[in-house]
């Protein structure tokens, strides 16, 4: 079983206005206050007291908009707890990220890519790198088609490289694009029409990834786990699982005990 660690979830990225009158903030944070987790079931009878005819539905839509404003935290599938008023993590789409999605998509309109500017990470660390990277993930069957495609038009691209391709010819570069394999089921968001990263699968990437990530690496890392975890909300099972699919949930799982939680 899962540790404990009171994580919230990312919602959507766009929250159904609701008047804070029909939400009732302050009167639902003192029904839940010092419970270790509700369901939605329990919402619906929270919100069934003042009006016994609400629809679950309704409900639903009520509970979307208190996640999204951090009231509650999702740390389940119908599963919450109080929220600690953290907001979710949106990255920054960037024009070269916007022009790179149009070009992909036009030429492989079915593949699943993930794009993302690792300038983003910027905001979690101490120490800024001066060298940044768009990551393109994409399928992996389909990984070798898209460098081939890119690298057409564009020299600095690489795929999958080694330690030794980045210090070599890598850190060089200027306006790197880095093709590497999507993982299957990795935790994307919709933003801006690009299919990006969550705070979740950045996480995962920089603890399991020490090549492309070895900015990130050691006393860096834990600074940028520290951050995100205070600043934004993070999604309990989607991370684990996520670590899960990329086979390191128990090294990741013990990172989080003894670097972060046991910190605090």
């Amino acid at each position: 079983m899962l540790p404990f660690y009171s994580f919230p979830i990312f919602a959507e990225t766009i929250a159904l206005t609701i008047s804070k009158d029909k939400l009732n903030i302050e009167k639902i944070k003192l029904h839940f206050k010092g419970k270790k987790s509700f369901e939605t079931k329990d919402v619906i009878v929270f919100y069934r007291e003042d009006e016994p005819k609400i629809k679950p539905t309704t409900v639903n839509w009520r509970v979307h908009n208190l996640v999204q404003s951090g009231v509650l935290s999702r740390i389940g599938r119908g599963v919450f707890t109080i929220g600690e008023g953290k907001v979710n993590f949106i990255p920054e789409i960037s024009v070269k990220l916007k022009k790179l999605n149009t070009k992909l998509k036009k030429q492989f309109p079915f593949l699943k890519i993930c794009l993302w500017d690792t300038s983003v990470i910027n905001e979690f660390m101490i120490h800024q790198p001066g060298k940044f990277y768009l990551m393109v993930e994409v399928e992996k069957e389909a990984s070798e088609s898209v460098f081939y495609f890119l690298k057409d038009s564009k020299s600095n691209v690489f795929l999958e490289p080694s330690a030794d391709i980045i210090n070599k010819y890598v850190s060089n570069e200027k306006d790197v694009v880095i093709v590497t394999s999507l993982v299957s089921e990795a935790p994307t968001q919709n933003i801006k029409d690009i299919s990006t990263i969550t705070l979740e699968k950045m996480l995962v990437d920089i603890f399991c990834d020490t090549i492309i990530f070895n900015a990130q690496q050691g006393s860096e890392m834990k600074t940028i786990f520290e951050v995100a975890f205070k600043k934004y909300t993070i999604n309990e099972s989607r991370i684990f699982r996520y670590a899960d699919r990329r086979r390191k949930k128990e090294s990741f799982d013990a990172y989080l005990k003894n670097k972060i939680v046991g910190s605090k």
